[in-house]
């Protein structure tokens, strides 16, 4: 992990203990970023993949966005798993909410206070994000914490037959449901990976920045690669994921009010840990477009 702190007149750039992961400060949210600080933060996102912006206060949907926005376009919400409430403050088609939250009895958000296992967001469509910035309004007393792993290191770190085995494969990610495993609107279930409705991409992809190669896996529910039976399919796929998420690869973000973290969904992935059901926890998140997925 290259530990390089890198700074500019407004802002400092801290690594983090792990394999991933910095600290941002200096950064006036309420005001559009010069050129020297937007590229600070790009050079700091490339190096250390997560970014973590620390107690930045209160900020408002249209901050979110207009910081988001330095990096790229931005993504309308994804395909919900029913119909919601939109939160009071926010009505924005660039904002996801993220809750547990009911209002008149039904949720203004998405994923709920259960587990969303490891995934990297909307690899079911041909185009998946760049990243994410993801903002905590409310929070839990305990629980709800958001982890990361490097997706270089994992591939990096296999050996020479699974990397010469991998190389050439491709993989069909799950349209049909989320990272919390809710069956998503008009979709059908289905237990047979391969029937699986999705986007099919490289298992090894070249990330358009660094031109450096890390694993991508997406979404181990439902996932098949084309050309393999489903026993090998299988087999390989919990191999890839076991490897991928060992702790020794992750960093944990343990959230406080007012934190926003920007990942790269290109060479990360991330899960959420459960919390007691009755705690709030609301966050606001933004989408970075992306591009086509390289094969390396």
């Amino acid at each position: 992990m290259n530990q390089t702190v890198a700074s500019r007149e407004t802002i400092k750039i801290t690594p983090l203990d792990g394999a991933l992961g910095a600290n941002v400060e200096g950064v006036d949210f309420s005001t559009p970023l010069n050129n020297a600080d937007r590229e600070a933060i790009e050079k700091a996102w490339a190096d250390h993949l997560v970014l973590r912006f620390r107690g930045v206060g209160k900020l408002s949907a249209d901050e979110l966005i207009m910081f988001s926005k330095n990096f790229g376009s931005l993504d309308a919400r994804p395909i919900s798993t029913s119909d919601r409430n939109p939160y009071f403050e926010v009505d924005k088609p660039e904002i996801t909410i993220i809750s547990n939250v009911l209002m008149d009895g039904k949720p203004i958000g998405g994923l709920g206070s259960y587990e969303a296992v490891w995934h990297s967001d909307m690899t079911y469509v041909d185009q998946p994000p760049k990243g994410s910035c993801l903002y905590a309004v409310e929070i839990p007393p305990s629980g709800g914490d958001t982890y990361f792993v490097n997706m270089y290191d994992a591939y990096e770190t296999l050996n020479s037959a699974i990397k010469e085995k991998i190389k050439n494969l491709f993989c069909i990610h799950d349209a049909s449901r989320n990272s919390a495993g809710e069956l998503r609107k008009g979709f059908k279930d289905n237990d047979d990976p391969t029937q699986t409705v999705g986007a099919r991409h490289p298992l090894v992809r070249l990330h358009p920045v660094s031109q450096r190669q890390c694993l991508f896996l997406g979404r181990r529910r439902g996932a098949y690669i084309p050309g393999l039976s489903l026993s090998e399919s299988e087999d390989l796929l919990n191999q890839l994921w076991e490897h991928a998420t060992q702790p020794k690869f992750a960093w944990g973000q343990q959230w406080k009010l007012g934190d926003m973290v920007m990942w790269d969904n290109r060479c990360t992935m991330h899960r959420r840990e459960a919390f007691d059901t009755s705690s709030r926890r609301l966050m606001l998140r933004t989408q970075i477009s992306g591009e086509k997925v390289l094969a390396s």
